[in-house]
């Protein structure tokens, strides 16, 4: 099964950016829908964005919208978040996952380690 690996997470303050890496741990030859969740203390896990197989399509929740940006290499096998204008309230740990598409509700293998992003002044 490929594993996800999460990185790129710390600390910044508000208003600060950060840029978020999803890599594959090994080539397939199969391109698959990725998308972004992330999980704050005392809450469920929610969506962020994802990004269709062929990187021509993106989506994401009206929290992160105009201050997210979801892009892939798929040649480096790799998923990026750009975080622009970080809040308090994007305080979480952060997890990729594979998907058939975007508009599925199931991802493909297990929740990885993630990394933490905390915004705080």
């Amino acid at each position: 099964q490929v594993q996800l690996v999460e990185s790129g997470g710390g600390l910044v303050q508000p208003g600060g950016s950060l840029r978020l890496s999803c890599a594959a741990s090994r080539f397939t030859g199969d391109s698959y829908a990725v998308g972004w969740f992330r999980q704050a203390p005392g809450k469920e896990r929610e969506g962020v964005c994802c990004i269709s197989s062929s990187g021509t399509s993106t989506y994401y929740a009206d929290s992160v919208k105009g201050r997210f940006t979801i892009s892939r290499d798929n040649a480096k096998n790799t998923v990026y978040l750009q975080m622009n204008s970080l809040k308090p309230e994007d305080t979480a740990i952060y997890f990729c996952a594979r998907k058939s598409s975007c508009r599925s509700e199931i991802i493909f293998g297990s929740w990885g380690q993630g990394t933490q992003v905390t915004v705080s002044s």
